[in-house]
């Protein structure tokens, strides 16, 4: 996604706009949990301070697919983050080259190294009907209880 900055660094201009909707081919998601990407929105802005120093305010959103961590069906997950600050100082963060006087840049790198962080460790679907929770000798513990754990117990001593 190159951005072409040469009317803001002449400073014909003041601030660049940002509003792109971005698709993602397979071959970027192949070594990652996300099996599709969904209406990954860019917006935001490029501007040039005193300091001729460029500073970004991107919002990506989008919808992730995931598979379920119980059935493996895919679930839509929503996500929104942020991308703030100094150009210079965001591309050194992420490790990328970046130079001022360049009269493009590539902010893609920048946008897909936010999106992998925003992958959550699991999604489950709603849908989770048939799925065994209970064997001979193990039980499925969620989030919304302790189950039969020795170690709840602990909590009461606290």
């Amino acid at each position: 996604m190159q951005i072409d900055i040469a009317n803001l660094h002449s400073g014909l201009e003041n601030f660049i706009t940002i509003d792109e909707t971005y698709s993602f081919d397979k071959e970027m998601l192949k070594d990652t949990e996300i099996t599709a990407l969904k209406d990954v929105k860019i917006v935001g802005d490029i501007t040039k301070n005193s300091l001729d120093e460029y500073i970004i305010n991107v919002v990506i959103s989008g919808i992730m697919v995931l598979p379920c961590a119980l059935t493996l069906k895919p679930v839509d997950y929503q996500f929104e983050t942020n991308i703030s600050g100094n150009l210079a100082d965001v591309f050194e963060e992420f490790g990328e080259n970046y130079e001022n006087n360049q009269k493009t840049i590539d902010i893609l790198p920048i946008i897909w190294e936010n999106i992998l962080m925003e992958i959550p460790i699991r999604v489950i679907s709603d849908d989770i009907s048939g799925v065994k929770t209970k064997g001979d000798g193990w039980e499925l513990i969620t989030d919304d209880g302790m189950g039969n754990s020795s170690l709840s117990k602990l909590k009461d001593l606290l």
